[in-house]
């Protein structure tokens, strides 16, 4: 059996390892008094984004609006910012974005993003996306949002993932079929706060006894990066 680990967005090759392959998949600040958080879960389709490349590339980049001009995605949906320069689509509107951190897909899979907050309409330019204090537990009930829609799903545990995925890859989702992909939004149900970033998915490729029978690949979950680890990304000083 062969594991992979793959990107939710270009199909670029992250890692193969034996058992299982992962493929990748200017700011207005508001007083803090008068931001608002999310009531419902159909409410996080406003802080869901699309991010695009120049030129646009052709698979969907998503990531989520923090509050204050700052979004956040995985680092590989916008890549090379200076090469790329990313525009984020939000509240209807296509604006350019800077870059304030940049991370890697090898590395921390997360970029944070500015667009000019002035531009959004008021009722966004006061609301607020806080990251989870907690960290992800098996079972726990998620919601995965993409500006289309919202999808639930569940945290799994650490068993049901392959065994040399499980150090690198430990915090992983189930559904993969109806969830958003890379740079989605993963929040608690309870709480609606942001739980992790979507970033991979992972397959497990079995090999059947009979030879010459075709190999079977399924995808049985996807990674995202987790709210302590976004916490830590986040320079100091980066407010929202």
């Amino acid at each position: 059996m062969a594991t992979a680990a793959k990107f939710l967005g270009a199909t670029v090759l992250g890692a193969t390892v034996l058992g299982a392959t992962v493929l990748g998949l200017g700011w207005a600040e508001l007083p803090p008094a008068v931001a608002r958080a999310q009531s419902a879960p159909a409410d996080l389709k406003a802080f869901a984004v699309h991010i695009n490349r120049t030129p646009k590339q052709p698979w969907p980049g998503y990531g989520v609006y923090l509050g204050n001009g700052l979004v956040l995605t995985a680092a590989h949906v916008p890549a090379n910012v200076a090469a790329t320069k990313p525009h984020v689509v939000i509240a209807g509107q296509d604006l350019p974005a800077a870059l304030v951190k940049q991370g890697s897909l090898d590395g921390v899979d997360l970029t944070l993003l500015a667009i000019d907050g002035t531009k959004l309409p008021i009722w966004l330019r006061m609301r607020r996306m806080p990251i989870c204090d907690q960290s992800p537990y098996p079972g726990e009930q998620v919601v995965v949002a993409i500006p289309e829609g919202t999808a639930p799903s569940r945290v799994l545990p650490l068993g049901a993932l392959p065994a040399d995925m499980r150090a690198r890859f430990g915090t992983a989702i189930a559904d993969v079929a109806t969830t958003g992909n890379s740079g989605s939004g993963v929040f608690d149900r309870a709480d609606l706060c942001l739980l992790g970033i979507v970033s991979r998915k992972i397959s497990v490729t079995r090999t059947p006894f009979a030879i010459g029978a075709p190999s079977r690949t399924t995808d049985i979950a996807k990674y995202f990066v987790p709210s302590a680890t976004i916490k830590a990304f986040i320079p100091p000083g980066v407010s929202f």
